[in-house]
């Protein structure tokens, strides 16, 4: 270990003390952990019931209370999501919310008003969505914080018209006897009789959730490269 000599603002010298070299072991630790990291969940057709949920302005503290923020854990959130709307004040079951329905509780799909995941910003949201079972959500705007934490959680939020949303309320109302299938690839929404409603989506966004792809998906794609670099600036400079 070799000292650095540091003089502070007010005078008083210092010294802070750095490791002349990278153990190898530590390299080695961190090169096991991109195998540890589980991928997302590729999304490339999605059949299922689709809750209509016509509520407006749905923020994120309705989607996932923040009780339930406390975790960084994305399993287990699924209990949460809607809870001050699913249950009663003594954790019994509200009968009359949507998700309570026996025609919605298995929804994959959830078709909802304007302004989606509007509010705080908070990962759980979409976190809870999916340990519920819900992997798409339609609606014809988003909270933009909430709406690129989809994509990073392998949730596809879809844009549609005013018009087509309604088209698709329509569908939602029928509950388990109509299912709904977006089609990512094609950028489809079809409905129980055949209706098609096209979609918009980024390239890049559609291409990282058709091939199961987050932040850490890209970068472990160019691992070696990184594993590479690490060794050689390892080797090149000992003391950094």
């Amino acid at each position: 270990m070799r000292g650095l000599r540091v003089r502070s603002a007010g005078g008083r010298e210092a010294f802070r003390y750095w490791a002349l070299r990278v153990k190898p072991a530590a390299l080695r630790s961190s090169e096991s952990k991109w195998t540890q990291e589980k991928a997302m969940e590729k999304f490339t057709v999605l059949e299922g019931v689709a809750a209509p949920m016509r509520m407006i302005n749905v923020d994120t503290d309705m989607v996932i209370p923040k009780q339930y923020l406390k975790t960084i854990k994305r399993t287990g959130l699924g209990k949460g999501l809607f809870s001050e709307q699913r249950y009663k004040d003594d954790g019994s079951e509200n009968p009359d919310f949507v998700l309570n329905k026996p025609a919605y509780r298995k929804s994959k799909i959830l078709v909802a008003g304007d302004n989606f995941g509007c509010g705080s910003s908070r990962e759980h949201a979409p976190w809870a969505l999916m340990d519920f079972g819900i992997r798409c959500v339609i609606s014809t705007s988003f909270g933009d914080i909430f709406y690129n934490n989809c994509f990073k959680n392998g949730v596809l939020p879809i844009r549609v018209s005013p018009e087509d949303l309604e088209k698709l309320f329509d569908d939602a109302d029928r509950g388990a006897n109509a299912t709904l299938t977006i089609d990512l690839e094609k950028q489809e929404v079809r409905g129980p009789d055949g209706g098609v409603v096209k979609f918009e989506i980024d390239a890049h966004r559609k291409h990282c959730l058709l091939n199961g792809l987050d932040d850490i998906g890209l970068t472990k794609q160019k691992q070696s490269k990184i594993v590479s670099y690490e060794k050689k600036a390892a080797a090149d400079r000992p003391w950094a």
